[in-house]
């Protein structure tokens, strides 16, 4: 069993100046003012995962040896950034040494009872679900093969192609959510008004089976698309989301019966299967009546969650100027953005993963690993970037197989004239 150095701290939130960096010597100041708490709080996942100095690849000076190891770029986008191992750095972050061993001694346990699919047994996705159980390795190992075994029963990975959820645009007008943007760092930021929710309407319009399901492919959405193309923009690996709940007007009568039961099994999902993924949560405009309702929404919480949760009243603002630049808060949150042109903030999913140049390398890398795991379903008409770079290989080969041959004929020529002397 692992037993963490960290100490524990509580979260304090410094000004972060656009395009600076949180880093992990500002955690480790935090370690003096350390309190006792049930669970080790550890720095932002992303704390050691900064990039060194982006360096394009030289080109072999052998154009068959160019044409083996340089992959080509797939469209304009990637001519600009390429399938380069910078980039490749950039979306995997580095590895902290300190984390190594154990992340990889995680990994050997795990292997000695399950197949684990290449795309889970990345270092990052072992580190999260070891940083949730304190770096105890038997609790995430159970926690980890929970999670395998719910993704094979729900049928995650076949939720993107096979589920859709035609009630969108009403179910935001009941229950208004979205992404919008992302913080000073570079994280996604995600925004409910909860004191708009109309749960009636809700489940007039969806299910909560379906509601779960929704939420579930927004996670998976999250982690493929949204942290891969914030941490392209961002020029820093991006791997949890900053979120805001408004909570103006919410009190108990709110957590009635079925609303207990979408909360809990959200809550459920994100804490097993989604762990380390939320960095910071604002709860905002809270009054009276929620702070009696935070009383018993907090028993259905761990202990890591409640400590990157801050509970703030209607002076909130400068809080979240901390560590969110007004152009990407809405007006409702006293930020600058209306995003008048998709009917309001909370319909428009802004984002990097927007940006078409970004969303084209993403797919385009994504691609390419499923081929590479062998994952792809075969149905995808557009030739992949590992097929094309796979074709240009098979070429070069049977082009110096043609040197060879022509090589070897001119070889036994002049073998032949030797022996004629």
């Amino acid at each position: 069993m692992y037993n963490s150095k960290d100490t524990d701290c509580r979260i304090v939130i410094s000004r972060v100046s656009e395009g600076e960096e949180e880093s992990s010597s500002s955690w480790q100041k935090l370690e003096k003012t350390a309190t006792n708490k049930t669970k080790t709080l550890h720095p932002p996942i992303e704390c050691h995962w900064q990039l060194p100095p982006i360096k394009q690849p030289k080109r072999s000076s052998s154009g068959f040896k160019s044409m083996l190891s340089y992959p080509l770029k797939v469209g304009e986008s990637l001519k600009k950034v390429g399938r380069t191992k910078s980039l490749q750095l950039l979306l995997e972050g580095t590895h902290d040494p300190k984390h190594e061993q154990i992340v990889q001694s995680f990994r050997d346990m795990l292997l000695l009872e399950v197949q684990v699919p290449p795309k889970h047994n990345d270092y990052h996705t072992l580190l999260r679900f070891l940083r949730m159980r304190d770096f105890d390795v038997a609790k995430a190992k159970e926690m980890f093969l929970n999670y395998l075994e719910w993704r094979e029963d729900y049928r995650v990975d076949t939720i993107p192609r096979e589920f859709r959820f035609e009630e969108r645009e009403r179910v935001k007008k009941c229950y208004p959510h979205g992404y919008h943007g992302v913080d000073r760092f570079g994280r996604p930021l995600y925004i409910e008004r909860i004191g708009m929710v109309n749960l009636n309407e809700l489940l007039k319009v969806t299910s909560v089976e379906r509601f779960v399901k929704y939420h579930v492919s927004e996670q998976e959405k999250t982690l493929n698309l949204r942290y891969p193309a914030c941490s392209i923009a961002a020029k820093k690996h991006v791997a949890s989301t900053t979120s805001i709940l408004d909570v103006q007007g919410v009190g108990l009568a709110n957590f009635s019966r079925p609303a207990r039961a979408i909360f809990m099994e959200i809550q459920k999902i994100d804490s097993n299967y989604y762990p380390e993924t939320l960095h910071r949560l604002f709860i905002v405009n809270a009054g009276s009546g929620f702070r009696m309702l935070w009383k018993a929404l907090k028993a259905f919480l761990d202990a890591r969650t409640l400590n990157k949760i801050h509970v703030l009243g209607y002076n909130y603002i400068n809080d979240l100027l901390e560590v969110i630049d007004p152009s990407n808060l809405p007006t409702f949150l006293n930020g600058n953005c209306t995003c008048s042109d998709y009917g309001g903030c909370l319909l428009s999913d802004k984002g990097p993963w927007n940006n078409p140049d970004i969303a084209d390398i993403v797919e385009a890398i994504s691609t390419t690993d499923k081929d590479n795991n062998g994952d792809g379903d075969g149905d995808d008409e557009t030739t992949s970037e590992a097929t094309i770079v796979r074709k240009m290989k098979i070429e070069a080969l049977e082009a110096l197989l043609e040197d060879t041959k022509s090589a070897l004929e001119g070889l036994a020529l002049h073998i032949e004239q030797l022996r004629s002397f």
